[in-house]
């Protein structure tokens, strides 16, 4: 199997697992190498706020369910750890935590002239995230955010 075949075969398998525990999956890495594997998940509560021992209890728990469905065949080191607080937005869940918050935007395709600004987001949707500039409202279509991080 490919290694994006079983990223997403994990992602499908994983994502149920966590729900359960009021956990979500924020990222996952499948990364081989001549000698190796890791599996890193990226894991944080619903909500915001993972501990260091739910993502210790996290990684005994998902490591025992993986070995159970094969789907990783070769020796492999399995990290689970938050996404830190300074991690990127890519979702319309990551800009809803980050409603009444400034956010720095870096885009693909220049809104009125710019490709880079912070601004505060007001609401985020399927499609959109919608920010609060000094002296304008606009929507930004998520596709066209190339990285996007809340200002600490």
């Amino acid at each position: 199997m490919e290694q994006s075949e079983i990223t997403e075969e994990l992602q499908k398998i994983i994502q149920p697992l966590l729900e359960e525990g009021g956990f979500e999956l924020v990222e996952i890495n499948f990364n081989r190498s001549r000698f190796s594997a890791t599996l890193a998940l990226f894991v944080d509560r619903i909500g915001g706020g993972i501990t260091i021992g739910e993502c210790a209890l996290l990684n005994r728990k998902i490591g025992e369910f993986l070995d159970t469905t094969g789907i990783i065949q070769e020796r492999y080191l399995l990290e689970v750890s938050s996404p830190g607080i300074d991690r990127l937005l890519k979702t319309k869940n990551d800009f809803l935590r980050c409603v009444g918050k400034d956010v720095k935007f870096f885009l693909r395709e220049a809104i009125n002239g710019k490709i880079e600004f912070a601004a505060k987001v007001l609401k985020a949707e399927d499609e959109a995230v919608f920010v609060e500039m000094k002296d304008s409202s606009l929507g930004i279509a998520l596709s066209n955010i190339a990285k996007a991080k809340q200002i600490i």
